[in-house]
């Protein structure tokens, strides 16, 4: 109990320092080029989730379950990429190296809160894809708009919560010496680390949240994916197995881009590189938002209908107005 006394004691004065410095590459040269990069990815990003959330929203047909998810998943992308390249560019392209103390929490907390729902999401559209191909039957009953909105609502309740528990925890730390952050970004591991007194509930929560946040969902997609195989094994056409993996190739594909080089970053965790850290965190958060839509339209029929189909109906109008 003694140990979260010093971290939690209610008469104890914190050192909370004016701003942080964010420094971002060390020892690199033209690192700028590199932000520029970002900020054309970032310029694909949002025109590609936007496409996505707008076909959803006007196409009746694709108010499902499954849409429901992906067109929140496109939203937490554009939120994410919205909240931290635009902040970044400001820092290190118009050199803004200074971020006031409360303005880095609330960084910290926006990319925390849009990375972890990237995750979650992934969870929800397998559970959508298990019960779609092992209990076809009872999809329309277990899987309904409404449930999805649940879940999905489930998940945002539960990212914001601990989230803020992680950010909070920030604001019990003093900071006496060094309020250089070397990354990128108001990154909670940077921050915790130049702490003068006790941050040990700052690094138990930087274990635990990986873990609630990347691993538990890792291993529940894993699993979804086992049952799926071991449902298509009992199929006795080639052809309808082919057609069933078809419909979770989108799915399968956002999940190896996502969680691939994230769970190395924190699995590595103080032992890789700052400037790895910051590339590989970097291009974790901006290239699945820029690739989701991307896989989406190409590789979902539904999308490609819809794209179709509205393209038409404009093509049509003009003829008519003309």
């Amino acid at each position: 109990m003694d140990l979260f006394n010093s971290a939690l004691g209610r008469n104890i004065t914190f050192i909370r320092p004016a701003y942080f410095i964010i420094s971002g590459f060390v020892g690199i040269p033209y690192t700028e080029y590199y932000y520029v990069f970002l900020c054309f990815v970032y310029i694909a990003s949002v025109l590609g989730n936007t496409v996505v959330m707008v076909l959803i929203y006007l196409d009746h047909n694709l108010r499902t379950p499954k849409y429901i998810a992906v067109f929140n998943l496109a939203f937490v992308d554009l939120l994410g990429n919205t909240v931290l390249v635009p902040k970044v560019i400001d820092i290190f392209l118009f050199n803004h190296l200074l971020i006031p103390y409360i303005d880095c929490l609330i960084f910290c907390f926006f990319c925390y809160t849009c990375l972890s729902m990237q995750s979650l999401n992934l969870v929800a559209l397998s559970y959508d894809r298990v019960v779609a191909i092992m209990f076809p039957l009872h999809y329309q009953t277990k899987v309904t708009n409404r449930f999805m909105f649940n879940l999905i609502a489930s998940f945002w309740l539960f990212v914001i919560i601990a989230i803020l528990m992680l950010v909070g925890l920030l604001t019990r730390l003093s900071f006496c010496d060094s309020v250089v952050i070397n990354s990128y970004f108001c990154d909670h591991g940077q921050i915790f680390g130049l702490a003068c007194n006790d941050n040990f509930p700052s690094d138990v929560i930087s274990y635990l949240l990986p873990v609630l946040i990347l691993w538990i969902p890792l291993l529940v997609i894993l699993s979804s994916y086992f049952c799926i195989g071991y449902a298509l094994s009992k199929i006795a056409s080639g052809q309808e197995r082919a057609k069933a993996l078809k419909t979770c190739s989108a799915h399968i594909s956002l999940v190896a881009i996502f969680f691939t080089p994230i769970l190395i970053t924190f699995t590595i965790g103080p032992q890789i590189h700052p400037n790895a850290r910051i590339i590989n965190l970097s291009l974790t958060s901006v290239f699945p938002p820029m690739l989701n839509p991307i896989i989406y339209v190409l590789q979902t029929q539904e999308i490609k209908n819809s794209m179709k189909k509205l393209l038409e109906i404009r093509r049509k109008s003009r003829i008519m107005v003309k």
